[in-house]
């Protein structure tokens, strides 16, 4: 009698099911704490704007791929396994870049290859072969969630800071007035800095959020 009882279905938002979108946000972040998915980090977080489209095309390929390699994982084979989540990666990636080509043309062209790149994220691959081949599609969906918007939360900060300090704007928005030259080497007004718009400064910005986030919490230190 036992055996036809079936087991309660786990609710769709259960304590194990919200962890996997909010650990990712912190204590799990893909770039700050795997260090994965830097490289746009360092070469589009020029402008908000940049970053929060990147975020949004990473997250479509990665929330439907990992769906479709959740409900195939029972059907592909071991050994071509890597091959066929290449493939479907670079099918969503394809289909994203032409949306943006179509719907915005000016910030395909601004982002480049850095959409295309995305097929070589560390991040969608992981989670692809860590994750999705070995749960249920909404489980996998949630993971690609909450990965997504941990990437995107360090692509956002990273670029408030360039964009404001290197270019004394966001969302092309000027916030600071035009600086005033005085006698000598008095001025009045802040001058943008060419430097922080540069992809080293970055770097340097995406280590200052590492370095905060463990000092915030010390756990992290122990465990890495």
């Amino acid at each position: 009698m036992s055996e036809n009882v079936k087991a309660p279905k786990e609710p769709l938002f259960s304590k194990k099911n919200k962890k996997l979108v909010s650990e990712p946000l912190n204590d799990n972040n893909p770039v700050t704490i795997q260090v994965l998915g830097i490289c746009s980090a360092l070469a589009i977080t020029v402008s908000v704007e940049q970053a929060l489209v990147m975020t949004a095309s990473v997250l479509a390929v990665l929330a439907a791929g990992n769906v479709v390699i959740s409900l195939l994982r029972n059907l592909i084979p071991s050994r071509i396994r890597i091959i066929v989540q290449l493939v479907v990666v670079a099918s969503l990636v394809i289909i994203v870049n032409e949306i943006l080509k179509a719907y915005l043309p000016d910030m395909a062209e601004k982002l480049s290859v850095f959409v295309g790149l995305i097929i070589t994220n560390c991040i969608i691959m992981g989670r692809f072969e860590a994750f999705a081949m070995a749960n249920k599609p909404w489980p996998s969906f949630l993971d690609a969630i909450g990965n997504s918007l941990g990437y995107g939360i360090v692509l956002v900060l990273v670029s408030i800071i360039r964009e404001i300090f290197g270019a004394g704007k966001i969302f092309g928005i000027q916030l600071f007035g035009d600086r005033i030259e005085g006698t000598g080497l008095y001025s009045v007004g802040y001058m943008d800095n060419n430097l922080i718009i540069l992809a080293p400064f970055a770097l340097f910005a995406v280590g200052l959020i590492i370095w905060v986030q463990r000092a915030r919490n010390k756990a992290l230190i122990e465990d890495h």
